[in-house]
């Protein structure tokens, strides 16, 4: 059985007390692997060598930064296959999926930051001719990134390429759910030639590992991706301690279906957004609202359209539903299917667990579920499940169904379906949501801003922002 190791100071180490966390198999149910269930020594080590190597990765050219994690990009891209099936064993997810998206967007976030650092500029500004004031842009120093267990390499890279490019050397945790291909991500950065130091991965716990990276003195910047509960208890130790935070958390997604909609199209990207890796993405829109004319014509293909999804084996291309990513989160997520019963909601389709055939026999499935009948502001409607159940909803007119869109504590994105674009931009400016997408879902530019609103979350990631995140800007006044 293959045992994990965490990756410091450009070496691949054991924890320092020799104890491992099980590692399952989520379409089987099995343990197929072992990582480190590391503690505090271990991000000690961490640190340490963070710090010893931050003077000379910070006084390298920006140029030179980035070629090197344009070098970790192409390495993604020769393992694609490899890579793609590790994530679809480890998470559950269809390998198709990780083939698509998963691994590709991958390799683009270290390609991005990568060439994105050498375009970072800063201001100048000339004072009545009296003085010049320019600003630079210095790399914090010891950066902690923390990743969640839904898209593992997709998001740990997303963290860790603006963090690096930037200046920093970096401490990671990636989920001790879903840690496959950031283990392998280490072996890439040792053939990368990646400076000893530069980037370090702690495999563990979040009460241990990530504890000791939030509360340690020599990390003043933290990036976190996950639940709000846990980002509420990261805000409350980190904030008395100064450090600077992104906090990128959870989401209830409103999907707005006027009745004027390019009908098919809404109909299939509105299964898409509502399933996609199982409805483990914090962006998936998982509270469909349809204008009453269209209602039960869209209820009607939509319904059709989820029960042709396949549910089954990752590794099959016919497959559209994998497994839930643990037996733990596939009992939550039953749990709220039976809480959405007690508030009077209807089962469309779904409803129950899949038993699938062969070598999956043992996996946790969950089929695509689809509930009506749901107050707005049920417990159903308002709280972040996180798995493969999305409830529909009729609306009349415009003002009802942003209040609908706003009455939960999350905003981190919508989605708007109409052909009139006074409408779209109108209905987009009133929704609390960070992000909105027209007539579209999950369409990215690494560019733009990504973050929430409310509950969702402090900051922004992605392009420029990401890389002011992770520099602290100091004025110099020149007197003329």
């Amino acid at each position: 059985m293959l045992k994990l190791k965490n990756y410091i100071n450009g070496e691949l180490v054991e924890p320092i007390a020799r104890q491992y966390i099980s590692n399952y198999r989520p379409a089987v149910g099995v343990v197929y692997s072992l990582l480190p269930d590391s503690d505090e020594q271990d991000v000690e080590l961490a640190v340490q060598a963070a710090s010893n190597a931050f003077p000379a990765w910070a006084a390298m050219p920006a140029q030179k930064r980035g070629q090197l994690l344009l070098r970790l990009a192409d390495l993604i891209d020769q393992h694609l296959d490899y890579l793609a099936e590790a994530e679809a064993i480890d998470t559950g997810k269809p390998l198709v999926l990780a083939k698509t998206m998963d691994i590709p967007r991958a390799s683009s976030n270290m390609r991005f930051f990568g060439t994105a650092i050498q375009h970072f500029a800063s201001e100048a500004h000339v004072t009545e001719g009296s003085a010049i004031n320019y600003t630079v842009r210095h790399p914090h120093g010891v950066a902690g990134c923390i990743s969640p267990w839904n898209l593992p390499l997709y998001l740990f890279t997303w963290k860790i390429a603006p963090a690096l490019a930037a200046g920093n050397c970096v401490v990671a945790k990636p989920s001790e759910v879903t840690p496959m291909t950031a283990y392998l991500l280490s072996e890439l950065c040792q053939e990368a030639g990646l400076p000893p130091g530069v980037l370090n991965i702690v495999h563990g716990y979040g009460h241990k590992v990530g504890a000791a990276i939030v509360t340690h003195p020599k990390i003043p910047v933290l990036s976190f991706t996950g639940g709000t509960t846990t980002g509420r208890t990261i805000a409350a130790t980190a904030a008395p301690m100064f450090k600077k935070l992104s906090l990128e958390l959870g989401g209830k997604n409103p999907n707005i279906v006027f009745a004027d909609c390019d009908f098919d199209e809404a109909v299939a990207t509105s299964v898409r957004a509502a399933f996609a890796n199982q409805g483990q993405i914090c962006l998936c829109g998982s509270r469909i609202f349809v204008e009453r004319p269209l209602y039960q014509q869209f209820k009607a293909a939509f319904v059709e359209k989820v029960n042709a999804m396949v549910v089954g084996d990752p590794l099959k291309e016919s497959t559209n539903q994998g497994a839930i990513v643990s037996e733990q989160h596939l009992q939550k997520v039953l749990s709220y299917i039976e809480l959405a019963k007690t508030e009077g909601g209807t089962i469309l389709t779904g409803g129950q667990q899949v038993q699938v055939p062969g070598r999956c026999a043992g996996g946790w499935f969950i089929a695509p579920t689809v509930i009506e009948g749901l107050s707005y502001n049920s417990r159903t409607n308002t709280e972040e499940i996180f798995g493969p159940v999305v409830t529909l909803t009729p609306f009349d007119t415009e003002e009802e169904v942003i209040g609908y869109a706003n009455c939960t504590d999350y905003g981190l994105s919508a989605t708007i379906w109409t052909q009139q674009l006074a409408r779209a931009h109108r209905v987009a400016h009133q929704v609390h949501a960070g992000i909105v997408w027209v007539n579209t879902w999950l369409l990215r530019d690494l560019r733009t801003p990504f973050g929430g609103m409310k509950n969702s979350g402090i900051g922004r990631e992605g392009g420029f922002e990401a890389l002011r995140f992770f520099t602290e800007p100091q004025n110099v006044c020149v007197k003329l």
